[in-house]
């Protein structure tokens, strides 16, 4: 459930383009979203993860600069840095000996050490891969393929690697019985 509200700023944002065909109109409705859905998080478990803070951070500081310059390079630049802070975060954690994947989901499922830092280097490696993708996209297609991409196409890659990481996974899942 939390995987899809994170979208819920993104696929605001291209709607409100969508309907508007401006940028700046978009930007700020981003920022909006992502902090109301910051507040929301807040009020209703008294604890906002340290992701939704460098987002909220990145949406409103690039989304503003973005409004005051008239420049959408840094919102576009915004999801890219979201992306490589996500993979340095997991490389870090597991460089300092704690697997940051573990940390989140060791509870809802038990893997041998070495799984988790398979899967900790897929993730990065995903997320790198991903912020490059969203620079190539921006750089040399029109914004309105780029957006159309940051919704969908992020979020069906994102659904590809998921389950690729289900089908490597469930060879080390043991049921419970």
């Amino acid at each position: 459930m939390k995987f899809l509200s994170d979208f819920l700023p993104v696929a605001l944002f291209f709607g409100s383009y969508l309907i508007t065909h401006d940028m700046f109109l978009a930007t700020k409705v981003l920022v909006a979203a992502t902090a109301l859905l910051f507040a929301w998080t807040w009020f209703k478990h008294r604890k906002v993860d340290a992701m939704q803070w460098i987002n909220l951070v990145l949406s409103v500081v690039l989304g503003a600069a973005t409004v005051i310059s008239h420049n959408d390079l840094f919102i576009i630049w915004k999801f890219t840095v979201l992306y490589w802070l996500m993979a340095i975060a997991l490389l870090v954690s597991d460089f300092m000996g704690k697997n940051g994947l573990k940390l989140l989901m060791g509870e809802q499922i038990q893997l041998p050490q070495a799984i988790w830092r398979k899967l900790a280097y897929a993730w990065a490696v995903f997320f790198v891969s991903m912020g490059a993708l969203n620079l190539y996209v921006a750089f040399n297609f029109s914004r309105e393929i780029w957006l159309s991409f940051k919704l969908f196409g992020s979020l069906g890659l994102m659904v590809v690697f998921v389950i690729a990481q289900s089908l490597f996974l469930s060879k080390y899942i043991e049921e419970k019985k």
